[in-house]
């Protein structure tokens, strides 16, 4: 049993860095790569990027989508999850009536510009049923819903890339 416990835990810490590859190429995303050795060229820099990503920062990165490490399904997601679980039932009565602070203060979260939120809250309003679809709902579901339903926009998908 122990065997398989240390087993699945090397397999893991040593497939980090392939996971948060991205643009940083073999050194991975986090404080290494992003700050100290930004651009980094030659093969021992990656290696030190690597060590020190690895030994500090990139864990964090990765649940927090900072340093280099940003989640490819949105910008600021966990903010937005956040903010929409610590705000769920004021965001749904602004939603309901496609105007109010939370609202807006997610709109400025998602950075759209002051012309597309208008747009953005006709959208969620009309759509509103579609984002609540049960009172159990998580902040995660409402995310994807209002993901989904910001793609179908012309206007507004350019806020998701």
């Amino acid at each position: 049993m122990k065997k398989r416990l240390i087993s699945s835990a090397l397999i893991t810490l040593i497939s980090l860095p392939v996971i948060a590859q991205g643009q940083h190429g073999p050194s991975g995303c986090g404080l290494g790569s992003e700050v100290i050795f930004r651009k980094a060229e030659l093969w021992h820099e990656h290696v030190l990027a690597a060590t020190i990503n690895q030994s500090a920062s990139q864990t964090f990165a990765m649940t927090s989508g900072t340093l280099g490490c940003e989640d490819a399904n949105g910008p600021f997601k966990h903010r937005i999850i956040s903010f929409i679980d610590h705000n769920i039932d004021q965001l749904a009565v602004d939603m309901s009536k496609g105007s109010g602070e939370t609202l807006d203060a997610l709109s400025e979260l998602y950075g759209m510009n002051i012309d597309d939120r208008s747009e953005f809250n006709r959208v969620v309003q009309s759509n509103f049923d579609q984002i609540f679809t049960s009172i159990e709902l998580t902040s995660g579901d409402i995310y994807s819903e209002l993901r989904d339903i910001i793609t179908q926009s012309a206007t507004l998908k350019k806020y998701l890339s």
